[in-house]
């Protein structure tokens, strides 16, 4: 923070005040998105106390804590300031049309929200769910789905097991989240129409202090600089010499490779970052090119 201008008594005391502030984040009280949203803080450094049966666990090496809470629940949370962020899926953000701000998608718990009806009945189109009556969770997107697709249906809202709705005679259709697929199948039910994709995303209430707002900006540099480091790959090899500009047109880097000559003259060491899926066929061209003694590393963090 620059408080530059300021006399210095005022300085020390608002520098005091933002040391003392803690950023509240709001979780998934348990499930994918809980386990996903702990993980991630634990990679980027932050160690929470956990407490048996405890509503709130502090950091205790970072200002923040922690509240559990329903997933449905945490954009209300967030929007009115009991907490400061929160990790949800943004199909929760979407159907609650809450004012926050989504400020990071996370890239885990992805999902999708989708129509989904009977096995054996052909489906023409968007139209078949005229006049039908559709079992959901999430009223607010599926109305916007049929009104972009100019569908009349009547909703009929479940609050859980959603797919049974069908079989029992409580519906002609759902529309629900789908991940795998495998409970439609289980319930003789196929995925027709995709309304919405969806994954974890943090959402932020739109007044943050300035002392929230800098520890809120540290969160996002470390995580982002976990993210980066998923699915890379730090690779070291020998390579001859005359091979060096062939053998680094194989590997980019982050910038471009490390080149760094060795004991034996005419060789060289060279060091990049390679994207995982890329892996065996990078392999592959560099062992044609000439490259010796491969060595590849995980990496934990990528910090630019």
């Amino acid at each position: 923070m620059n408080f530059k201008g300021l006399p210095e008594t005022v300085s020390l005391f608002l520098c005091y005040k933002i040391m003392q502030e803690k950023l509240r984040i709001a979780i998934q009280t348990k499930g994918r998105l809980n386990e996903g949203s702990v993980r991630l803080m634990e990679e980027a450094g932050i160690h929470l106390i956990f407490g048996s049966r405890n509503l709130v666990s502090p950091a205790k090496n970072f200002p923040l804590e922690v509240l559990y809470l329903r997933d449905d629940d945490i954009p209300q949370t967030v929007a009115y300031g009991a907490a400061d962020i929160g990790v949800v899926g943004e199909n929760e953000v979407l159907e609650k049309k809450e004012p926050v701000e989504i400020i990071k998608r996370l890239g885990f718990s992805k999902c999708r929200l989708s129509l989904a009806i009977p096995q054996q009945i052909e489906y023409p189109g968007p139209q078949w769910f005229q006049g039908k009556k559709i079992a959901t969770s999430y009223p607010g997107i599926l109305n916007d789905w049929l009104a972009k697709h100019q569908v009349k249906a009547e909703i009929h809202v479940i609050n859980g097991s959603v797919e049974i709705s069908p079989g029992i005679g409580l519906a002609d259709a759902i529309f629900d989240i789908v991940s795998s697929g495998s409970t439609l199948v289980t319930n003789r039910l196929k995925e027709v129409e995709v309304a919405v994709t969806s994954e974890a995303v943090m959402i932020r209430n739109q007044n943050l202090s300035a002392g929230k707002q800098a520890i809120l900006e540290e969160l996002i540099f470390r995580l982002e600089s976990v993210q980066r480091a998923e699915g890379k790959k730090y690779i070291l090899l020998n390579a001859p010499d005359d091979k060096i500009a062939e053998i680094s047109s194989f590997l980019p880097g982050m910038k471009s490779p490390t080149v760094m000559p060795l004991a034996e003259k005419g060789w060289s060491s060279v060091h990049s970052v390679i994207d995982e899926n890329d892996f065996w066929e990078v392999i592959g061209k560099l062992k044609k090119a000439g490259a010796e003694g491969i060595l590849v590393i995980p990496i934990e963090k990528m910090i630019f």
